[in-house]
């Protein structure tokens, strides 16, 4: 059982970090980085054995083209910093996960640019890569984009996990992606790229052992060796038009510690391995996970 950490940044503004749109996270990469050390530590107290790089931010939505083009990997290399800092601080064996976010916009596989990939990845990837574990492609909406940043991914034996956000509003009874495609091709599709662990996560809770179920029929009939995950969000489900990290949404009361932990533990027995917390999920919440499925 690996527990992952939570959200980030309403962690930030909860610690008193600076923080608004449109740099949302990333401002505290420069302005309190302090901070950001002091939130992954949290989350490794609270029992995380891998944290996530404070990087999902840096991208030329959040920060601005302009700026993007001058600081993106210095910011990169920045956030991969403070995480492996906090990890190398820990008494425990606490891996760090190099986040690598959808490109152009979070939930708008619309807004995905194949030309671009390569002049907005490539910085990510070379100022994370010296201080990260494993990297971990999230809130992933569409295929397309996660073969085109798999694509551009060193060859340095680190392993890859991919995470895919599911439609939680007007759902059939097919999984699915934000871009409509079935949960079980994406799974087939990354399996041929070799990841190790496929995940799910800024998604409503109700949707996701679904797609743990479809996923797990995929892994079974191609016999491959790769574990399932998750990491809900803590808020209503969200429209189409909506973009992700484009306010602080108010929290589902339902989804205090022990009702998160209700969720996690049917997850858990559908075959996830590895589970944590995303958007408005805490330090709290996942120190309940930790001692609830350990």
């Amino acid at each position: 059982m690996v527990i992952l950490d939570g959200g980030m940044g309403r962690e930030l503004q909860r610690s008193g970090a600076p923080f608004r749109q449109p740099e949302w996270s990333a401002l505290a990469l420069t302005e309190a980085p302090d901070a950001v050390v002091g939130v992954h530590a949290s989350y490794i107290e609270a029992g995380a054995r891998v944290i996530t790089s404070n990087s999902y931010a840096v991208v030329p939505f959040h920060i601005g083209e302009a700026r993007f083009a001058q600081e993106g990997q210095q910011l990169a290399d920045t956030a991969g910093r403070l995480a492996r800092a906090a990890a190398d601080a820990s008494v425990h064996a606490v891996q760090v996960a190099g986040s690598l976010p959808p490109l152009f916009g979070s939930y708008r596989p619309d807004l995905f640019e194949p030309a671009r990939v390569a002049e907005v990845v490539t910085p990510l990837v070379e100022g994370l890569s010296p201080h990260v574990d494993l990297w971990l492609l999230e809130t992933q909406s569409a295929v397309e984009e996660v073969r085109a940043i798999h694509g551009h991914l060193p060859e340095d034996g680190k392993p890859r996990w991919v995470s895919f956000t599911l439609q939680d509003e007007d759902t059939d009874d097919t999984p699915r992606l934000r871009s409509g495609q079935p949960v079980a091709e994406a799974v087939e599709a990354v399996a041929a790229l070799g990841v190790e662990t496929v995940l799910f996560n800024c998604s409503q809770p109700e949707v996701i052992g679904g797609a743990v179920d479809a996923a797990r029929a995929v892994i079974e009939r191609l016999n491959a060796d790769i574990a399932l995950g998750a990491y809900a969000n803590a808020f209503p489900p969200q429209p189409k038009e909506a973009k992700a990290n484009d306010g602080l949404d108010e929290l589902r009361e339902d989804l205090d510690p022990p009702g998160y932990l209700t969720w996690a533990q049917a997850w858990r027995a559908q075959g996830a391995s590895v589970i944590g917390g995303c958007c408005g999920i805490g330090p709290e919440h996942i120190a309940q996970l930790s001692h609830g499925l350990r």
